[in-house]
């Protein structure tokens, strides 16, 4: 019975994928289709989920004065570029519309960013001051975080874990229950961990919304010389699952003469200037 229960979801799958409607026109950087396993899935309850451990976040850095407040110059500069960003989210993904997006700093030295599903972005203080980012590569980093949660990769990887737990929840039948410690609820959407088929499609898509933004795809070279370059020794987290350096940067290059006429044609935005002294102390 199991079996026919994953061979019925596994066909289900395979015919909400034939009809999506997310796709976007091939006018851009070319990007293969989104994963079908996130139709497993309901969208809302997973960013209901996101949204909840996103003010959890919010609360607890909060607490330890490591939350940005809203005149935080740095902050500020994150939301411009986002604003330019995040209209052109739509393109790969209808329901970012709908989207409450949000976007926080968070006062640590860790090389890091993210942007969960319903559009909750956070930076930490490390990967701007410690990479030095322009403008430019900040939209890298920004357009790549915002396309997991465009592309669903989480959701995509809950639809996985949702057929590991048809199994072992068979399993679970023809062993009498000896096997369920391995039926896990509840994922952790802040420590998710994408495949590199899943980081290499959020640098394409990423490229794609930055430069259409205004921002230079150029700029997704000179940032993973500098990630190459801050991962030796322990790998920043970062970049813990990340194809290498090397190896995206060829791959962006490759994808450079589509991205580079979205950028040629884009209207472009002001570099961001650091004020001399600022508005409020820095998080901690």
């Amino acid at each position: 019975m199991n079996n026919r229960l994953v061979m019925c979801l596994l066909m289900l799958v395979a015919a909400s994928g034939s009809v999506a409607k997310d796709e976007p026109k091939d006018d851009g950087v070319k990007v293969g289709k989104a994963s079908s396993l996130r139709n497993l899935v309901p969208a809302e309850g997973l960013e209901k989920q996101a949204a909840l451990q996103y003010t959890q976040l919010k609360q607890e850095m909060g607490a330890k004065k490591a939350l940005a407040p809203d005149n935080y110059p740095e902050l500020i500069r994150l939301r411009e570029i986002a604003k330019r960003i995040i209209p052109h989210a739509t393109r790969f993904n209808p329901r970012a519309a709908k989207w409450q997006w949000e976007v926080n700093l968070i006062g640590s030295n860790q090389i890091n960013a993210f942007c969960m599903p319903g559009g909750k972005i956070a930076f930490y203080t490390g990967i701007l001051r410690q990479l030095k980012l322009t403008d430019d590569e900040v939209a890298m980093v920004m357009g790549h975080e915002i396309a997991h949660a465009l592309r669903e990769h989480a959701r995509e990887q809950a639809g996985k874990n949702a057929l590991t737990k048809i199994g072992a929840i068979g399993l679970s039948v023809a062993t009498g229950g000896k096997y369920d410690g391995l039926v896990h609820s509840g994922a952790n959407l802040l420590s998710l961990k994408f495949s590199r088929g899943d980081e290499t499609d959020a640098d394409l898509v990423g490229l794609d919304i930055a430069a259409r933004a205004g921002y230079d795809p150029r700029a997704g070279v000179t940032l993973w010389k500098k990630m190459s370059a801050a991962s030796k020794g322990a790998p920043p987290q970062w970049l813990s699952t990340h194809p290498s350096g090397p190896t995206r940067i060829k791959e962006i290059e490759a994808h450079l003469k589509e991205a580079l006429p979205l950028y040629e044609r884009a209207e472009k935005p002001k570099p961001w200037v650091a004020p001399v002294a600022r508005a409020t102390p820095p998080p901690q």
